[in-house]
């Protein structure tokens, strides 16, 4: 069954080729096209899914295991765990709903159709081939090739600030990028192998502490910028707010996973040392980032530059959950990085939905009444957002839970006082998050909606929505009327922000890509059982190197 993980990478790379090859054939069908081959490659980790032995999810499974470099002793060598199993099906699943997002016919792939086609395809490949990669050069070379379909995605789709949010994230991941790979190259020089599994096995033989130290934290600045954390995480907001609907998607779904899942496949079975030493400081700059990403979500206008904020936040509790090294924290923080990509991903699908109607994201411009106006949207929105602030019974609770819990237990070694003092300021961010999505939801859902001419301002309590007032009357002088320039630019904004009267709710193809996100954050809500049973076997192999 080793064919399997090439059918998942071979697919969207030669559909990427083909549109290089042949683009006059396939220009007629090229939203067709991009949507078989995406559902190809769901379709095969889906038969990855049921072929799995749940029995061993500790082992490496489906294994492929051929010379690359011979001379270097670099091998293509490529398999699935518990740990990766779940992300290379969430990253499938994700590009297939994206396709399918965009495969409504109002014109939404935009301008170069085939370019993005292309670029998603591309993107796919370095997505999944990261979470299959058992040779460190091989995981390197998979974590930058999304760097660049990525900038492109930004670049040439994004909204009216994109030039400036591709180069900055570009620099910033490439900055990382570079430091990872020499931690990477001094584990090579230290071991004489680049073989994760291997390496993982041995559990940080032939390297001293001190090198242990050094590696994983070269090592581990170059994942965090990716992950983000706080404070080489300013390259997000930026990128999202100004991403496509497709690329915010994309970037907060699967490419912030790459980041966190190097710290389990990666950083910390093959540095143990390393990792119980500098797991505190690792721990002070999670539960910094979760309080600063709530205070700052607080401080938005901007509907998706608050969901980027948001994932600052949540990403630190995956980070806290890590750096516990417990078999509670780190299954936390394994669950968590799955439920953000689903919760996360639905969010940003909304939020593009709610832009491409209003023309806005700027959430006191919408003024409120989103329910009024388009209940299902609307109510996908209070769904997705109370699933976001960690509500029991839905997926987002039990990866926070968790993450905290192992806090209050940390591992042998561990300080215990600073680690529960981590999870006591981890549960004010907790709180601080839930004010945050109540915030937004009672800018955004609630109240009475504009009219589509702008005239009538919505009759929104001024008590949830105080700083909608000053946006909707032109500012005027003791004496004097109000300027017509003025009034002129706030009766176009208030236009611009209520949608036309034929307006659809949700479409049939948003339908299709959003459901499966829902039924999934209540499935693993439900039942966080499916995921857990996956995931404990292979951490608790991965934390015996610390025993």
């Amino acid at each position: 069954m080793a064919w399997i993980p090439v059918v998942l990478l071979a697919v969207p790379l030669l559909g990427a080729l083909l549109l290089l090859l042949a683009p006059d054939a396939l220009r007629p069908v090229l939203r067709p096209y991009g949507l078989i081959l995406s559902a190809v490659t769901l379709v095969a980790s889906l038969v990855l899914v049921a072929a799995f032995d749940y029995a061993r999810p500790a082992a490496m499974q489906f294994e492929l295991d051929l010379p690359w470099i011979p001379d270097l002793g670099l091998r293509f060598h490529l398999g699935v765990d518990g740990i990766s199993l779940p992300l290379v099906t969430l990253t499938a699943l994700l590009t297939f709903l994206c396709f399918v997002y965009l495969s409504r016919g109002r014109g939404s792939v935009g301008a170069r159709p085939r370019a993005l086609v292309f670029t998603l395809l591309v993107l796919e490949v370095g997505m999944i081939g990261t979470f299959l990669a058992l040779d460190l050069l091989l995981f390197f070379v998979f974590f930058e090739i999304v760097l660049i379909p990525m900038y492109f995605l930004i670049g040439i789709w994004g909204g009216e600030g994109r030039r400036a949010a591709s180069v900055k994230f570009i620099l910033y991941t490439l900055l990382g990028s570079v430091v990872m790979l020499l931690g990477l190259l001094l584990v090579w020089a230290q071991t004489g192998t680049l073989d994760i599994v291997e390496l993982s096995e041995s559990h940080g033989a032939g390297m001293s502490r001190s090198v242990q130290i050094l590696a994983f934290v070269a090592i581990g600045v170059g994942l965090a910028v990716k992950t983000p954390m706080w404070p080489l995480h300013t390259w997000l907001p930026d990128a999202h707010t100004e991403a496509p609907t497709v690329g915010s998607v994309l970037l907060a779904g699967v490419l912030l996973k790459m980041g966190t899942y190097g710290f389990a496949r990666i950083a910390i079975p093959v540095l143990p040392e390393g990792a119980a030493a500098v797991a505190p400081w690792l721990g002070a700059f999670a539960v910094v980032g979760i309080v600063y990403g709530a205070l700052a979500c607080l401080a938005q206008r901007d509907l998706k530059r608050m969901i980027a904020y948001s994932s600052v936040g949540h990403m630190g509790f995956v980070l806290l959950g890590f750096a516990t090294l417990t078999p509670v924290g780190i299954n936390g923080a394994l669950f968590a990085n799955v439920a953000h990509g689903l919760i996360t991903g639905l969010l940003f699908f909304l939020a593009g939905a709610i832009k491409e109607r209003h023309h806005t994201a700027d959430m006191p411009t919408l003024g409120g009444g989103l329910l009024a106006r388009l209940p299902r949207l609307g109510s996908l929105l209070t769904f997705a957002a109370i699933a976001s602030l960690g509500l029991p019974g839905l997926a987002g609770f039990w990866g926070e839970m968790l993450a905290l819990l192992g806090a209050f237990q940390p591992g042998a070694g561990l300080p215990l006082g600073l680690f529960r003092t981590y999870m006591v300021i981890g549960g004010l961010g907790a709180v601080l998050t839930a004010a945050y999505f109540l915030v937004m939801l009672s800018r955004v859902t609630h109240g009475r909606p504009r009219t589509a001419a702008g005239t009538e301002r919505p009759a929104v309590d001024d008590r949830l929505m105080p700083s909608s007032v000053p946006d909707e009357r032109p500012v005027t002088l003791i004496g004097r009327e109000p300027d017509a320039a003025a009034t002129t630019a706030v009766t176009a904004t208030a236009e611009r922000a209520a949608p036309a009267p034929d307006t659809p709710d949700v479409e049939p193809n948003e339908w299709l890509a959003w459901t499966p996100l829902v039924v999934l954050t209540l499935l693993f809500g439900l039942w966080p059982g499916l995921l857990l049973s996956l995931t404990t076997p292979p951490v608790q192999a991965l934390l015996g190197a610390l025993s």
